[in-house]
């Protein structure tokens, strides 16, 4: 299969979630470069397992997002671009950095909506809300307990995965859901478990 440019970051991309980046690494410089040519502009993200987002010789998971980027331009030898996620894929064979990260990948079935879901979709969104608002007065880096989701029930389940606060482990979990039902019930365990961790007082030293 066709090898497909990657770009390993410290945050997990969600299927119909936005994505903003400011690059100056030289090697997704030239991988952008690259696409912009060959007039595909779609790359994968994957989370760093471990190690950092520049310098290169991370670990990463092997699970992720397509980025098709919507905007591009550069200044100052920084390249800005925003992006969405669409699809899911699996690695299934890391290639050589040269001079960028590469793999051949695996796209995911696109999760099916089942109507009989709806109550417990209604339920998991209104936990969501109420961990996003019970977190935000501990931390400013939630999304807020009344961001828009959209119409569609699909892109509104991986958008409510995308804002739940919950670690970036747990977000690699969620992506590799296999049904809707799996990622609601996901959702729900793992947000319950951050709502119990935000009410937990922190132990005095």
């Amino acid at each position: 299969m066709p090898a497909m440019s990657m770009f390993p970051l410290g945050s997990v991309l969600f299927p119909h979630m936005p994505l903003r980046l400011r690059v100056f690494e030289e090697r997704y410089l030239v991988m952008l470069s690259e696409l912009v040519e060959a007039e595909d502009t779609r790359f994968g993200v994957v989370l760093i397992e471990r190690g950092f987002e520049v310098g290169g010789g991370e670990h990463r998971f092997g699970v992720g997002t397509t980025a098709d980027v919507a905007q591009i331009g550069a200044e100052d030898g920084v390249v800005g671009l925003v992006a969405q996620g669409t699809e899911r894929f699996e690695v299934e064979t890391w290639l050589d950095d040269d001079p960028y990260p590469r793999a051949e990948v695996r796209v995911l079935p696109e999760l099916v909506w089942d109507e009989r879901l709806e109550p417990l979709r209604a339920e998991t969104e209104q936990l969501v809300r109420r961990t996003l608002a019970q977190a935000s007065e501990f931390s400013e880096n939630v999304w807020p307990a009344d961001v828009e989701l959209a119409d569609e029930p699909v892109p509104a389940l991986w958008q409510l995965a995308a804002i739940a606060p919950v670690t970036a482990l747990d977000q690699v979990k969620l992506l590799r859901s296999e049904s809707a039902e799996a990622l609601l019930l996901s959702l729900v365990e793992l947000t319950r478990d951050a709502a119990l961790a935000w009410e937990t007082p922190w132990p005095l030293e």
